[in-house]
C-alpha cells in the first residue's frame, strides 16, 4: 500500500518507518529542510532502541522516502497519517494548530479518495473538525479516522511492530477496511483490532495515559506516607502487585512521572472536561501531587545540607524522563537542577542520551561528564533521576572514593536498602527508611 506520514517526530518515524517494514511504500513529510535533508542521508533524528535498522533497510529498499513538500506527500499516500504535535497550550488544552493548519491545506491539493488519519493524540471531537476544515476545500471524496498510538519510548518499535491492540475510530466502511488491511500483519498473533466511533477512539487514549498516571501517582503518595509511618513501599507494591486485579506494572515509586505523553494528556483530558462543565477530580489530585513528586528529594537534600546548597556541587545520574530514551520533556531531573541551580549549587550531569538536549537548555550552566564515574569525582553528593541500566549495579568503591560526603539521593529506588546497608554509604529514597552512615 502506498502511505504517507505527516510529521517526523517520536510517532511519526516510528509509525513511517514500521509501515514500511511491512512492504508498504511510505513518504514521510516535515518542514524541517535540514531535519529532511540528514534523514535522506541515512540519518535518524531520535534515540529511539531498534529504529536505526529498520530505518536503513527500508531506505536502502527504496519503500521510505523523506520530502518537504506536502503536495509530494498527499499525491503519493491513499492513507495519510497525521502524526502532528499537539503541544500544551497555557491553560492545559491541546492546541490543535498544527493538525488544523495541515488539514486545510490537504483539503486545498487532494484530487482523489484519501483516508485522513489523526495519529496524533487530539480531544474528544477533532475528527469532525479535521472533517470539517478538509471539506471547506476539497473537490474529492475523503474519510477521516481516529487511530491513536500507544507507544512508549524506548519501546516504539517493538509496540508497533507487535501491538496488544489496534483502536480504529472510523464511520466509514471503506476506510476501515482499507486500515484493518494496513494493519493485518501487525496483528497475526490474534490480539485484536478493536473498530469504535471517532470520539471514542479519541477518549480512549487519554483515558488510557490518565488511568496509568493515576496508578504511579497513587503509588508515590502511598510510598510518602510509608516514610511517615516507617513501612516500606517496596514490600507495599509487592504485596499490592500481586493482586491479578491490579498487576505488578506501574506500581514502582519515585520522583514522578514525565515525558511527551502523561503530563500532556492528563491536563488536556482535565481541560476538556472542564470546558464540557465536567471535573475530572481525580486528575486534579493527580497534577497537583506530581508536580510536588518531581522535587521530592529537594528536602532531604536540603536537611542533610543543613538547608545550606551554596557552593555544593551535585553529580546527576540520568536526565531523560525515562530509561531507553533522550527525551527530557517534563523530565523530573530539570525541576531538580532548576532548584539545586537557584539554591547556588552546581551541577555535574551525566546521560547515555540526553545530554545534548539538556545542553540546548541549559547551556554552560551545568557541567556534563563522559562517564557516570567522572561525574561524580570531587562532588559533594550524588543524585540519581533516571533508571538507566548502567546505573543498577555501580562500582560502591568508586562512589566512595569520589563523594565528598558519601551519600546517594535516590529518585527512582535503584538499590535495595539491605544491599545498600553493606556498602557504607547514607542513602536516602523514596518510600523507604534512611540509611545513614
Amino acid at each position: 500500500m502506498k502511505i504517507s506520514v505527516i510529521g517526523t517526530g517520536y510517532v511519526g518515524l516510528v509509525t513511517g518507518t514500521c509501515l514500511a517494514e511491512t512492504g508498504n511504500e511510505v513518504i514521510c513529510v516535515d518542514i524541517d529542510e535540514k531535519k529532511v535533508q540528514k534523514m535522506q542521508k541515512g540519518e535518524v533524528p531520535i534515540y529511539e532502541p531498534h529504529l536505526d535498522v529498520l530505518f536503513e533497510r527500508n531506505i536502502k529498499a527504496n519503500r521510505l522516502k523523506f520530502t518537504t513538500s506536502l503536495e509530494e506527500g498527499l499525491k503519493h499516500g491513499e492513507i495519510v497519517f497525521l502524526a502532528l504535535p499537539t503541544p500544551e497550550n497555557g491553560d492545559g488544552s491541546a492546541d490543535l494548530k498544527y493538525v488544523l493548519g495541515v488539514s486545510e491545506e490537504i483539503g486545498k491539493i487532494i484530487k482523489d479518495y484519501k483516508v485522513i488519519v489523526d495519529k496524533s493524540t487530539v480531544p474528544v471531537g477533532t475528527a469532525e473538525k479535521v472533517q470539517e476544515v478538509i471539506a471547506k476545500n476539497a473537490k474529492c471524496d475523503f474519510d477521516v479516522v481516529s487511530n491513536p498510538e500507544f507507544l512508549r519510548e524506548g519501546f516504539a518499535v517493538d509496540d508497533f511492530l507487535k501491538p496488544e491492540r489496534i483502536v480504529i475510530g472510523s464511520s466509514s466502511e471503506r476506510a476501515t477496511e482499507l486500515m484493518k488491511k494496513l494493519y493485518k500483519p501487525f496483528v497475526r498473533s490474534g490480539n485484536p483490532i478493536i473498530i469504535m466511533d471517532e470520539k471514542s477512539a479519541e477518549l480512549t487514549k487519554y483515558a488510557a495515559n490518565s488511568f496509568l498516571a493515576t496508578k504511579i501517582t497513587f503509588m508515590n503518595e502511598i510510598a510518602n506516607y510509608c516514610e511517615k509511618v516507617g513501612a516500606d513501599v517496596d514490600k507495599v507494591r509487592i504485596g499490592m502487585g500481586t493482586d491479578s486485579r491490579i498487576g505488578k506494572r506501574f506500581l514502582f515509586p519515585g520522583i514522578g512521572y514525565g515525558g511527551s505523553c502523561f503530563p500532556k494528556d492528563v491536563k488536556a483530558l482535565h481541560k476538556s472536561g472542564k470546558d464540557d462543565n465536567y471535573v475530572f477530580q481525580i486528575l486534579e489530585s493527580v497534577i497537583k501531587v506530581n508536580k510536588d513528586q518531581k522535587v521530592a528529594l529537594i528536602p532531604k537534600i536540603k536537611k542533610f545540607f543543613n538547608n545550606d546548597l551554596k557552593g555544593k556541587t551535585f553529580a546527576i545520574w540520568g536526565l531523560a524522563f525515562k530509561p531507553e530514551t533522550d527525551d527530557i520533556r517534563e523530565a523530573p531531573s530539570l525541576d531538580i537542577i532548576d532548584v539545586l541551580l537557584d539554591e547556588g549549587a552546581s551541577i555535574k550531569a551525566f546521560d547515555p542520551e540526553a545530554m545534548n538536549n539538556v545542553s540546548r537548555k541549559y547551556g554552560d550552566k551545568i557541567n556534563f561528564s563522559k562517564t557516570m564515574y567522572e561525574a561524580i569525582e570531587n562532588t559533594d553528593a550524588l543524585v540519581i533521576c533516571t533508571e538507566w541500566s548502567i546505573f543498577r549495579t555501580p562500582d560502591f568503591d568508586k562512589i566512595r572514593q569520589s563523594l565528598k560526603n558519601n551519600v546517594i539521593f535516590d529518585g527512582r529506588n535503584l538499590y535495595d536498602i539491605q544491599d545498600i546497608e553493606k556498602e557504607r554509604v547514607s542513602y536516602f529514597s523514596i518510600g523507604r527508611k534512611d540509611v545513614k552512615y
